[in-house]
């Protein structure tokens, strides 16, 4: 498809080129083994197998624990003002320097700050593109990123991309965090925020589980935490970029023509999409996650 006939700027057609490539191609496990100096697939082999499910634990708590501040408050801040990206890169390294000395207890016990402070960083990115947090659907775009940065081949969303995960997410929350956050309950008491928290931590753990690998290299040193800490959070950042990035390209041309741009991209690279998978009694909605 040609920018033309999307009626699409040049310039705005090179922020959505960018965004595909933070979507579709992060660089997380690049830039990890860059800084440990050996595959992170051989780091990975180096981490003890008892490890795997006490870290799918504490992804699942740090994600619960970030919905909940999440419905809960993002902050005061005005639409449209430029993201601190330094300042809660610092913050992150020093939660990981606290943690990454102590091994897996460690890390469970910096995960959920490290993922709190990474919710309020993505919330920063979000402000900047024009959203508006006190909404319940801008609030849970944000914590839409932690799915879109992780990659999974273990759940029924392992081959599909940014707007397959959308549609997703969607499936499960929309309705179900408005009557959350009317009622200023407690997310996890809710059933559909129990299956969403599921669903992003199980993306979202697959970081986790990298993060893990590369602290845990004995050549790195106690240093580790602090410098995976500021790469995981560059990570997300960047994901998050793209994510808002998009939205308010769609705020701006309309979901269906990004949309339709964005899957172009996709096309142009051999990229098979493959359908999201209704879940059984529940209506599909189309809701802007």
């Amino acid at each position: 498809m040609s920018v033309v006939k999307l009626n699409i700027s040049a310039e705005d057609y090179h922020l959505l080129s960018m965004a595909y490539e933070a979507l579709e191609h992060p660089s997380f496990a690049a830039r990890l083994s860059s800084l440990i100096g050996l595959p992170l697939e051989q780091a990975l082999k180096l981490m003890p197998r008892r490890w795997q499910a006490g870290l799918h634990r504490a992804a699942e708590a740090a994600v619960a624990r970030a919905t909940e501040v999440a419905i809960s408050s993002l902050g005061e801040g005005d639409a449209g003002r430029p993201a601190r990206s330094r300042l809660h890169q610092v913050l992150a390294m020093g939660a990981g320097a606290a943690g990454g000395a102590l091994g897996l207890p460690g890390l469970v016990a910096e995960l959920p700050v490290t993922t709190v402070l990474m919710l309020r960083a993505i919330a920063d990115i979000a402000r900047s593109h024009g959203e508006d947090l006190s909404t319940p659907e801008a609030r849970m775009a944000c914590m839409a990123v932690f799915a879109f940065g992780g990659r999974t081949h273990d759940d029924d969303y392992a081959e599909i991309g940014y707007y397959e995960v959308r549609a997703a997410l969607a499936l499960h929350f929309t309705s179900a965090v408005e009557r959350a956050m009317a009622g200023g309950g407690p997310a996890k008491g809710v059933p559909a925020v129990v299956d969403v928290v599921r669903l992003i931590a199980g993306r979202f753990g697959v970081r986790v589980s990298d993060k893990a690998a590369a602290q845990f290299v004995p050549v790195v040193g106690a240093g580790a935490g602090a410098l995976v800490n500021a790469v995981f959070m560059q990570h997300f950042q960047s994901v998050a970029q793209g994510h808002f990035t998009l939205r308010a390209l769609e705020r701006d041309y309309g979901r269906d023509a990004i949309e339709s741009a964005y899957r172009a991209m996709a096309d142009s690279e051999g990229i098979t999409r493959y359908s999201v998978k209704p879940r059984p009694r529940r209506a599909r909605r189309r809701a802007g996650t």
